[in-house]
């Protein structure tokens, strides 16, 4: 039997925690094994954004850990995965793995993941950015990560928030070579974006 697929989510305490829970969701629909890890300021930012509770958080991945748990399977560069996926990234999280500070298994797990040369992608959630911030992004990018704030895509003509929810996370996920049917694509679905076919 083929190895299924497996992704790292990690959740922050950064607001936007509807784009992790989202994820596990478009995950689980693809078939991709998930392995959870959410700090504990991200469960009290469920708790303010959502009605999901954390016991219901942990359920919609395949395996979840404790944020304190480094010895936990995905702190090893041996278990194999596609790599990372952290929505959302707070700043704090964002600065620990620029800096190589691995204190929880988030910035473990990230810092793992860069060093194995696999995909690292951090759905950094702040506005405006100060310099710091901007510097820290540089350093990530020039580390391997890619940087990834959900930005809403107005050309798809979302109708509900989940729709601009959705096309974030699946934009997200193409970067892991994931194709979530959710995903409205320039050209393909979109009215707007489809030009006839040209020789020249």
């Amino acid at each position: 039997m083929a190895e299924r697929p497996r992704i790292i989510v990690g959740i922050s305490g950064a607001s936007g925690v509807i784009y992790g829970i989202r994820a596990l969701a478009a995950l689980r629909e693809l078939g991709v094994e998930t392995h959870l890890v959410a700090s504990k300021a991200a469960e009290m930012t469920l708790g303010f954004e959502t009605r999901v509770t954390p016991a219901e958080l942990k359920a919609m991945a395949d395996y979840a850990y404790k944020p304190s748990d480094i010895a936990a399977s995905i702190a090893s560069g041996s278990f194999r995965t596609l790599g990372m996926l952290i929505a959302p990234c707070s700043v704090r999280s964002m600065s620990e793995i620029a800096t190589g500070v691995t204190s929880g298994l988030i910035a473990r797990a990230a810092d793992v993941v860069l060093k194995e040369r696999r995909r690292l992608v951090m759905m950094v959630r702040e506005t405006p950015f100060h310099l710091g911030h901007l510097r820290t992004m540089t350093q990530l990018t020039e580390m391997g990560a890619v940087i990834h704030p959900p930005l809403p895509a107005f050309y798809t003509n979302p109708e509900t928030l989940e729709d601009i929810v959705d096309q974030s996370v699946g934009r997200a996920l193409d970067l892991f070579g994931l194709n979530w049917k959710p995903t409205k694509r320039w050209g393909e679905d979109l009215i707007g974006g489809r030009r006839p076919a040209s020789n020249s």
